[in-house]
């Protein structure tokens, strides 16, 4: 049909070219106007055919099978929305690992696999403390900001340390006020002192270092506020320090706050402390018995500051610690009143990836807890696991070990060694060989019966995270 018109509309012109001779002006533009007028009527038929051979509703470049494919896809896509939402998984995240653990302790003696064992069966010590478990992680973000976060970890978490037998790691809520960089937080909350997580997946090493084990509260219960402004980062809480809740007769709240610095791309500062009252686990005062009194809860004061640099390959972390709690110290005075433990500590933490894949890892950590014969936050008795407290040696008959000068607490010492393997995004492969030493003999060999200034230690473990 259109080429029929063309042909039409081409001989019509040619005409219109060679006129006759003997026509007039007059007949010639009449000629031409009816001309004109054809073409116009032939270019809107053109157009009217063009328009009815395409589709009602349909794109530039589609089929109409590919727009009905659109539209399906459509519809499934705002239907999958709505269901998300009505479940309430919109912005939900789920996330978790697990760290099975095999270790070697000399002093000990033994060597096993180290996995969910149950920290109200074997209280919590730096070769068994937060590694060798598994670890679910459930946040969500709500529509105006506010965010929501249950975590847990079964036998070796924050609630089964403070001995709640709790499966939870933490339950809090970060509500912005007025704007997303200031917050209301609440619930409970791992403690955020110092330059090491708690998470496998975050600790390059398996073990913790030293300050991070004895010097640091576990979590705290309450309710602050959280500030980000810059490159600053401010967040405090009043809480109740290592407990869910305060007995009878217990009051006073603690007050916990950390400050971060973010000074550049590579490196950062912080300083976290705590003041207030916590837990007296002492037992150095007997009644007519000769049963321990249980002791209220007695004044903490804890501080540390912490700094980072990370560039490339390169890593480096650092801490120094500060603390005392009052009436909480290992050795009584002569008259058995009971006097204050404090202690101070530093830790430093090098690594250096030689292979994207590969990392090597060394960490150093010193604490001086030689006052009143020892006594660290939670560690208000001697410790010949953990090699805190007196030195000890063998009586004169020899039958019998006694400390060599109850006022003189032990110093303490570690130095790590670490392989780490990234065997892809989620598994990774680590080995870490560890020494601890004191000053004096406090380590308890179990199977010779005798006190060692040093013990060693050996452990593996694969982390596998999504």
């Amino acid at each position: 049909m259109s080429r029929t018109l063309k042909i039409s509309a081409l001989a019509i012109a040619l005409a219109a070219a060679f006129p006759a001779a003997a026509q007039s002006n007059a007949e010639i533009l009449k000629e031409l106007q009816d001309l004109k007028a054809k073409v116009a009527d032939l270019e809107s038929k053109l157009n009217a055919a063009n328009s009815a051979a395409k589709p009602a509703g349909a794109q530039w470049g589609m089929t109409p099978d590919q727009v009905k494919d659109l539209n399906r896809v459509a519809v499934k896509t705002e239907a999958l929305e709505d269901a998300v939402e009505a479940q309430g998984l919109k912005m939900l995240k789920i996330s978790g690992f697990m760290d099975p653990t095999y270790l070697v302790n000399q002093r000990q003696h033994r060597a096993g696999f180290q996995f969910m064992n149950p920290i109200a069966l074997d209280p919590y010590s730096y070769d068994a403390s937060y590694f060798g478990g598994a670890y679910l992680d459930l946040s969500k973000e709500m529509d105006g900001g506010t965010r929501w976060r249950l975590t847990l970890m079964p036998n070796r978490g924050t609630g089964s340390v403070i001995g709640d037998g709790s499966i939870v790691q933490e339950a809090s809520v970060s509500i912005p006020l007025g704007d997303l960089q200031t917050r209301f937080i609440a619930g409970q909350m791992p403690d955020w002192s110092g330059y090491e997580y708690q998470q496998a997946t975050l600790n390059k090493l398996i073990t913790h270092n030293l300050l991070y084990d004895f010097t640091l509260p576990t979590l705290y219960t309450g309710a602050g506020m959280e500030y980000t402004r810059g490159k600053w980062l401010v967040k405090w809480m009043l809480n109740n320090m290592n407990t869910s809740k305060r007995n009878a007769n217990e009051k006073a709240p603690a007050l916990a706050y950390r400050v971060d610095y973010s000074k550049g791309e590579f490196n950062g500062f912080g300083f976290a402390g705590v003041h207030g009252k916590a837990a007296n686990f002492s037992g150095n005062v007997l009644d007519t018995d000769g049963n321990a009194v249980a002791q209220p809860d007695s004044r903490v004061d804890l501080f540390e500051a912490d700094a980072y640099f990370i560039r490339g390959d390169l890593t480096w972390q650092g801490q120094l610690s500060y603390g005392r709690q009052r009436k909480a110290s290992i050795t009584p005075a002569v008259d058995g009143t009971l006097r204050d433990a404090s202690w101070y500590g530093l830790s430093t933490l090098l690594a250096y990836k030689f292979i994207p894949r590969w990392e090597v890892v060394g960490r150093f950590d010193y604490l001086n807890n030689s006052k009143n014969g020892g006594g660290l936050l939670g560690y208000t008795s001697a410790d010949d696991r953990n090699g805190i407290g007196p030195g000890m040696r063998l009586n004169e008959a020899g039958d019998a070990w006694e400390a060599i000068d109850p006022n003189k607490g032990s110093n303490r010492m570690a130095l790590s060694v670490g392989l780490s393997y990234m065997y892809n995004l989620n598994t990774s492969f680590k080995a870490e060989y560890r020494m601890d030493r004191a000053n004096q003999p406090v380590f308890l060999d179990v199977r010779s019966g005798e006190y060692r200034k040093s013990n060693n230690v050996f452990g593996t473990s694969v982390v596998v995270s999504f």
